[in-house]
């Protein structure tokens, strides 16, 4: 991980953008060749892999996701932190608690992310 990003401070910024809706902005933060897995993403897209391979994919997933959740916002409730990835936990509009795992490369940018949720 890029010796420039502080955990604490990443993880507010994404949940502002997320809070924001500002979808141009949560996709800053990742490469272009990003690989992001989560149990949503067929119940957003149909896609039963539940992989969203590059940041096109990525931007698609998440726009369906937002179009589908006007009322969609993130309280951050804690961050872990490792040599290279970060996981922001946090409860969003359901109730429902969450976890992001998040790889970075050498540029700060997520090479690969982890979405869970509880149940």
């Amino acid at each position: 991980m890029s010796q420039n990003i502080d955990p604490q401070t990443f993880a507010e910024e994404w949940i502002a953008a997320w809070n924001e809706r500002d979808l141009d902005r949560i996709l800053s933060h990742y490469a272009e060749k990003v690989v992001f897995r989560s149990p949503r993403i067929v119940l957003v897209t149909g896609d039963a892999t539940c992989v969203a391979r590059g940041i096109d994919a990525l931007r698609v997933y998440w726009q369906q996701a937002l179009d589908r959740n006007p009322n969609l916002r993130f309280e951050l409730e804690r961050v872990y932190a490792s040599k290279d990835a970060i996981t922001i936990a946090y409860r969003n509009h359901r109730g429902q608690s969450a976890a992001e795992t998040l790889m970075f490369d050498e540029r700060g940018l997520v090479t690969e992310g982890l979405a869970a949720y509880t149940s």
